[in-house]
């Protein structure tokens, strides 16, 4: 499995290529995909530590504070902003109409981070082999 990392407008997504083949398989073999949650959710956490040092910081610091992290059992997502600060986006993509420079500080921070983060997806999926290979 190699990585991705996608994006919407105020999210940035980390998945693993072959990911959904990978939990059909193991839904085959009987696994509740729980693995998977954790393991999404401790990337997720990884890049989040990481936006949040690369994040730029205004007056208020509002936009850090708004970086959270959270694992679902298909993906690893980081967020930024909320509707109080609906400029997250903005500031991470840019706005060429107006003059403003991307920083995509969660996409970069995601791109530093995948050698560590990528252990955790090698290491669910060797435990996953051995826990089928076992059965």
């Amino acid at each position: 499995m190699g990585s991705t990392v996608s994006s919407g407008s105020e999210y940035l997504r980390i998945e693993q290529r072959g990911a959904a083949k990978f939990r059909k398989t193991l839904r085959a073999a009987g696994d509740d995909l729980e693995d998977m949650k954790e393991a999404h959710a401790k990337a997720a956490g990884i890049v989040e530590g990481e936006t949040r040092r690369r994040v730029p910081r205004g007056a208020t610091g509002r936009l850090a504070g708004s970086i959270r992290s959270s694992g679902t059992k298909t993906a690893g997502v980081i967020r930024a902003g909320r509707k109080s600060i609906p400029y997250a986006g903005v500031i991470h993509w840019g706005w060429p109409a107006r003059h403003i420079t991307p920083r995509p500080f969660a996409a970069d921070a995601a791109k530093a981070t995948e050698s560590q983060w990528g252990r955790i997806y090698d290491d669910l999926v060797a435990k996953a082999i051995s826990r089928i290979q076992g059965a």
